[in-house]
């Protein structure tokens, strides 16, 4: 069994989009803050392009671009101490099973981690379930631990796997109001939610009020990926389109780029349920969560409930400036307090074992012949956990293909020399 080192442990991060290679490499670094961190990125629809990867600015030892089965025919030959699945949940699922096939005979293998990204708003059993198997399985909050524990121990899943810590991409300097420059609101928007067109257009339009109303702000609305480019969830109606038909003033600008940096200079943090509220309540920004469409399940709002956070646009075009729950805040995970103290436990202890026992998903064939077959297959796995000859992943189509093709090999040279000089700084965070 690997053993914990006196230098940096070599973790391997799989991860299938832009914020789910953010979550899993700082989650790494957390777990070591000088780790080397070897990077494989699921080939598919969501797939991150150069661009995403270098806005992110998160270096990676190495990095490559490959099916699942490929991932999983390289585990023979990858020498490394940790595993980061960082994936959706039929891919965490796919994955353990064909971890567990890759290993079978091994008298050693590394530790499997997962967990979820952000906000655990929706499919809470499901999602929980298709992670089950994994050595740790992390939980970004107090909240969300005893959910998760009410879970398994609800289908007889040992709960010992479950770790509290925090979404790893936490940080940045406390709020301190600046009058030497102008008061900025930042609307920052997500792929999914809402997704109809109508609903879309009424929140880039009160944006864009919002805007008029006050031009003594600046007014940003945050993106998450251009035109052309996927991150987990498909975004059929792009907010850079939408706007192009509100002429909204000048103090309104479209910004991309490091979401930490866009809150350096952020006043008012604007979204529906993003998990940049989390970020922004953990730097102690006044947040609004909007209410405009209701507090709903399906848009994950209701997450927030018992924050304080909730209002309406016509609420902020008054002047209103809602302040966080401090007991909600800390049982929620984003209370500025030490919460990888526990993971880093986990690990060294796993590490420190003479030998860790096969992983054990939780479905199996015989616990769920109709569900399983069909997540591995997705992946290009049989019913086993063996790969399936010839399986290609589906392509998203012409314009992502062809972006892909172009900066699949020069681009990921260029990334890795370019992130270079956020390396120390990736590196500190790991040790906050």
């Amino acid at each position: 069994m690997p053993k914990r080192k006196s230098g940096p442990l070599r973790v391997m991060v799989i991860a299938d989009s832009d914020t789910r290679w953010k979550w899993g490499a700082l989650t790494a670094r957390r777990i070591d803050p000088e780790a080397r961190v070897d990077a494989r990125l699921l080939r598919g629809r969501a797939t991150p392009t150069a661009r995403q990867l270098a806005e992110l600015g998160i270096p990676a030892d190495s990095m490559i671009e490959a099916t699942a089965a490929e991932i999983l025919a390289g585990t023979h030959s990858d020498s490394c101490d940790v595993v980061v699945i960082s994936c959706v949940g039929g891919t965490v699922q796919a994955l353990l099973h064909g971890l567990n096939r890759a290993w079978a005979g091994r008298t050693s293998r590394p530790v499997v981690v997962t967990g979820y990204v952000g906000v655990v708003y929706e499919k809470l059993a499901d999602g929980l379930l298709l992670r089950a198997g994994a050595d740790v399985v992390l939980a970004n909050s107090a909240d969300d631990a005893r959910r998760f524990t009410a879970v398994y121990e609800g289908v007889g899943q040992p709960t010992g796997a479950i770790v509290e810590t925090a979404l790893p991409f936490l940080g940045g300097e406390p709020y301190r109001p600046d009058p030497e420059r102008r008061f900025t609101v930042t609307f920052a928007v997500q792929p999914s939610a809402p997704e109809g067109r109508a609903d879309r257009m009424h929140l880039l339009r009160r944006t864009v009020e919002h805007a008029r109303r006050h031009p003594e702000r600046d007014v940003l609305v945050k993106l998450r990926s251009k035109p052309g480019e996927h991150t987990t969830h498909i975004e059929e109606h792009p907010y850079q389109k939408l706007v192009a038909s509100l002429d909204p003033p000048a103090n309104l600008q479209l910004v991309y780029g490091n979401m930490g940096e866009v809150l350096d200079r952020t006043d008012l943090l604007v979204t529906v349920s993003s998990t940049a509220a989390l970020e922004s309540l953990h730097r102690r920004i006044p947040t609004a969560v909007l209410t405009d469409l209701g507090i709903r399940e399906a848009l994950g709002n209701h997450h927030f409930l018992g924050s304080g956070c909730f209002a309406s646009w016509d609420e902020l075009d008054d002047g209103h400036l809602p302040l966080a729950d401090p007991e909600w805040t800390a049982s929620h995970g984003v209370a500025g307090h030490d919460a990888y103290s526990a993971l880093r436990a986990r690990v060294d202890a796993l590490l420190a074992e003479p030998e860790l026992p096969r992983l054990s998903p939780y479905y199996t064939v015989r616990t769920a012949p109709r569900y399983l077959p069909g997540i591995l297959a997705r992946q290009g796995l049989d019913p086993k956990g063996e790969p399936i000859g010839g399986f290609e992943p589906r392509e998203p189509g012409p314009v992502r293909k062809a972006v892909r093709d172009l900066v699949r090999n020069s681009a990921r040279t260029a990334y890795r020399q370019g992130v270079q000089r956020v390396a120390p700084a990736i590196r500190r965070w790991g040790q906050l």
